[in-house]
């Protein structure tokens, strides 16, 4: 019980020390922006307020995250949050808040439940560590997932893609027309698509704007969708065969692939024939004749 209580206090100091911490950097703001408006600099004021006011979902978010050492950089997280589709800045704040608040939760379910009696500082530091570490791999998971929903829907947009070209529309009618119809069974696929039009919509060249396709994806099929792009609109080759060879390949390797993971799995179901059902079979078959032979000798 006192490992305990002076978790709790250890807890309890952190929390109140990163508070007092994040109201004297508020102060430090406003006393800031104050003097920024009196140089007449509105530009910075505005930033002060939007950082001082915060934004939808995210106003806790960002108390935690300011608190945290380094929460206001985190470049990696800022790379990776948009390969899982977050794109959101609230969605930043959200993750830098949780890598404090799932290891705080987990201390204090840890203190509740108390798991502690045997070795408290092993599993305070263990359940501390989890926590930190959950989220990351949460967001891991997410990037796959993303991953492999863009790989399923890529050959199916491709071919309403090609059925587009060769009922006459351009390349970026097509990608609108195509992006619209898999908005309901492939969302993630889409969803990128549009976002390469909205590029397009905004000034930015075409190929550049794929180009952010490949490196906002970071799917290796993806890539090469661009490159033949590239160089179809560098060659003046048909785009619409181009497209319609590139679908067959993946189509192809996915094929391939699932070929060689049914091949794996009769090599994967021999730890588990021999660990769990070889003994259910040897109890059930050779159990009664064993019974009887020792009701017989008995």
């Amino acid at each position: 019980m006192g490992y305990a209580i002076i978790a709790f206090l250890i807890v309890f100091l952190l929390l109140s020390s990163g508070l007092l911490l994040l109201f004297h950097r508020d102060e430090l703001g406003r006393r800031l922006s104050n003097v920024l408006v009196e140089r007449g600099r509105p530009g910075l004021v505005e930033r002060f307020k939007r950082t001082q006011t915060g934004e939808p979902h995210g106003g806790f978010a960002e108390l935690i995250r300011r608190s945290t050492p380094g929460g206001t950089k985190a470049p990696a997280a800022q790379q990776r949050l948009p390969l899982a589709g977050y794109r959101q800045a609230f969605h930043q704040k959200l993750f830098s808040a949780s890598k404090v608040a799932v290891p705080a939760l987990f201390v204090i379910v840890v203190a509740v439940t108390g798991l502690y009696h045997r070795s408290p500082y092993l599993v305070f530091v263990g359940a501390a560590g989890l926590g930190y570490l959950l989220p990351d791999y949460w967001l891991e998971y997410r990037i796959k997932a993303r991953a492999r929903s863009l790989e399923q829907g890529l050959p199916d947009l491709l071919d309403l893609m090609v059925v587009c070209l060769e009922a006459g529309l351009s390349i970026d009618q097509a990608a609108i027309r195509s992006s619209e119809e898999m908005s309901f069974s492939h969302p993630a696929i889409a969803e990128e698509l549009a976002l390469v039009m909205l590029e397009v919509r905004a000034g930015q060249p075409r190929m550049r704007a794929w180009k952010h396709l490949a490196e906002r994806t970071n799917v290796e099929a993806i890539r090469m969708l661009v490159t033949i792009l590239v160089q179809a609109d560098q060659f003046g080759t048909g785009i619409s065969r181009t497209l319609r060879v590139h679908s067959d390949t993946m189509r192809t390797q996915r094929r391939q692939k699932l070929e060689e993971l049914a091949a794996k799995t009769a090599v994967k179901l021999v730890f588990p024939l021999a660990l769990f059902i070889f003994p259910s079979f040897f109890v059930v078959v050779l159990g009664p004749a064993l019974l009887t032979l020792a009701e017989t000798l008995g």
